[in-house]
């Protein structure tokens, strides 16, 4: 139950994170992008539970800007071309991959995954008490 809770914890600190980045960039956000952004969150930092400290950071970053990807293009398939909510379109964007994921994001998820990273070993380390953390950069 203990590990439960703390996964909902990190996932509701995730999703107003990535919901206040969509609300800051594109001016608006969508629901759905709070429960995208807290599963984005969780796996993030679910990286240092798997592999513990020994995958160097620029190699979380890049798997989690996969992930990130991945995740978006799945609730994007669901919420846009299954359900025709419109949440996003970015068919209109270089690179873009069936409107709902295209390689500038991916970039810009690399580099804001460091701050969730960052984040989530912070919130492990400070409030919920797990091991301090130490980082590998490559």
């Amino acid at each position: 139950m203990r590990k439960f809770l703390k996964a909902l914890f990190l996932w509701a600190i995730g999703g107003i994170i990535y919901f206040a980045v969509e609300l800051i960039w594109r001016g608006y956000s969508h629901w759905t992008m709070f429960i995208l952004g807290g599963l984005c969150f969780v796996l993030i930092g679910a990286l240092n539970e798997l592999y513990r400290w020994d995958m160097a950071l620029i190699s979380q970053m890049f798997i989690s800007a996969l992930v990130i990807t991945l995740l978006e293009l799945i609730i994007g398939l669901i919420v846009n071309k299954w359900l025709h909510w419109g949440v996003w379109d970015y068919s209109q964007v270089p690179y873009n991959f069936m409107g709902q994921v295209c390689l500038l994001y991916t970039n810009l998820w690399f580099f804001l995954s460091l701050a969730g990273i960052i984040l989530d070993d912070f919130i492990r380390y400070r409030l919920l008490e797990e091991e301090k953390p130490h980082y590998k950069i490559l």
